[in-house]
This record gives C-alpha cells, structure tokens and sequence, in this order.
C-alpha cells in the first residue's frame, strides 16, 4: 500500500488515502508524548506533515510507516 495524498485535520489526526483506493483517518494524539513527536504538538508544526509514499514524516524528524497507519487509521468508506 502506499499513500497518495495525507491531510493534516484538527485534533491532531490524518487523512490519508492510499493506492488502493482506501481513504482514512489516524490519530496522532497517542503518539504526541513520544520524544520525537513531542514537537508537533505545536498544530503548525503538525500540519506541516509531507508525504513520503511508504510514510509520513515531519521537519522533526518523527515519522510514521504506511504499515503503522493501516494498523490502527479509521477507516472512511467513500459514498459511489
């Protein structure tokens, strides 16, 4: 799987979506007191997000896989 397009959304969370055609959300919050994340609890710093295909990743350095965020995003069913 890799990502398309992410979108940093309010409190804190992703929207992402992927190659195959999967669209969701994934929550940062967890993550925001792990050391490499505490930066982003700036929300400037955190919507400063770039996509990476196989990850996102910040100016900071924190990063997160494409297999971390399909483990534990919400996902969105798109209406046809």
């Amino acid at each position: 799987m890799k990502i398309l397009s992410v979108t940093p959304r309010e409190n804190y969370q992703l929207e992402i979506m992927t190659d195959n055609g999967k669209f969701g959300l994934f929550d940062v919050r967890p993550y925001l007191n792990a050391e490499a994340f505490i930066p982003l609890q700036n929300m400037t710093a955190f919507c400063r997000v770039e996509n990476g295909g196989y990850f996102v990743e910040w100016e900071c350095g924190a990063d997160l896989s494409v297999d971390t965020i399909a483990a534990h995003w919400q996902p969105i069913v798109l209406a046809a």
